[in-house]
């Protein structure tokens, strides 16, 4: 009865790859504005398949025309991830099997709140608040910042509120720009974040603050701003202001969206 269908083991090989090509692709545009489009373009291209099963010609051509430009609009939307897999795959160490290995290591799920130092980095920003030291601080979750990271200088130093008071010291060379953090270390300071354009964002705010909204706007990153102005610590998460009442509170917030 199934004498029609003719499966080769080189057909189970090509649904595995594009399994796997589309979970990498979910998982570097997941949290991030993006994530709507993907999901938009992969239900477009449903709907092309099942009406040129159908014979449905009028709808399947007009959806068909339009997947014909889809290629081009990918580009222009996902730029920047295009960008960052491009990079990656021209890396003169990616022939190497350990950066090979981390680079598509997708199905394991790090735990970065049971790494990261969350106390310290809170502390440290209440110490800065009532100073007046300027300070933004960018906690990397599943979305690669490694667009963001080679924009400054990259280290690899252990969180403590010490190295970061010291870092954003008004008279210290990496002061200026964002400090940029994974897992349980800054791996880089002075970086230049992309600013956010949102209007609603209130004046009385200055670019640290908007860079912090269009970093979390671009990236599932968590943001926290110390306003050189008025002392007061803002906790950012996809493009919004998050209120808490109590350092405490802070701290269990942040631990809550790093697990």
């Amino acid at each position: 009865m199934f004498d029609f269908i003719d499966f080769k083991v080189i057909d189970l090989i090509d649904i595995v790859l594009v399994a796997i090509l589309l979970f990498y692709i979910y998982k570097l545009v997941r949290n991030t504005v993006a994530i709507n489009i993907f999901i938009g373009i992969v239900m477009v291209y449903i709907i092309w398949k099942l009406t040129a099963t159908l014979e449905m010609k009028m709808v399947s051509g007009i959806v068909g025309g339009f997947m014909n430009i889809g290629l081009i609009a990918l580009i222009i939307v996902f730029q920047q991830e295009v960008r960052q897999f491009l990079l990656m795959l021209g890396s003169t160490n990616f022939a190497s099997k350990r950066n090979f290995i981390k680079h598509f290591r997708f199905l394991k799920t790090e735990k970065v709140s049971d790494q990261l130092h969350i106390k310290a980095m809170v502390k440290a920003c209440k110490k800065m608040s009532k100073t007046g030291t300027g300070a933004i601080l960018v906690l990397k979750r599943t979305t690669s910042l490694d667009f963001i990271k080679n924009t400054g200088d990259k280290m690899h130093i252990e969180i403590n509120v010490p190295i970061i008071e010291s870092i954003f010291y008004k008279n210290s060379p990496l002061h200026d720009g964002a400090m940029v953090i994974e897992g349980n270390y800054i791996v880089s300071t002075r970086a230049i974040l992309p600013v956010s354009n949102e209007r609603t964002i209130p004046l009385r705010l200055g670019l640290r603050h908007r860079a912090a909204v269009g970093i979390t706007e671009k990236t599932d990153a968590l943001a926290l701003v110390v306003s050189e102005e008025t002392g007061m610590i803002s906790y950012i998460k996809a493009g919004e202001f998050i209120l808490f009442k109590t350092e405490e509170n802070l701290i269990q917030m942040i631990h809550d969206d790093l697990t």
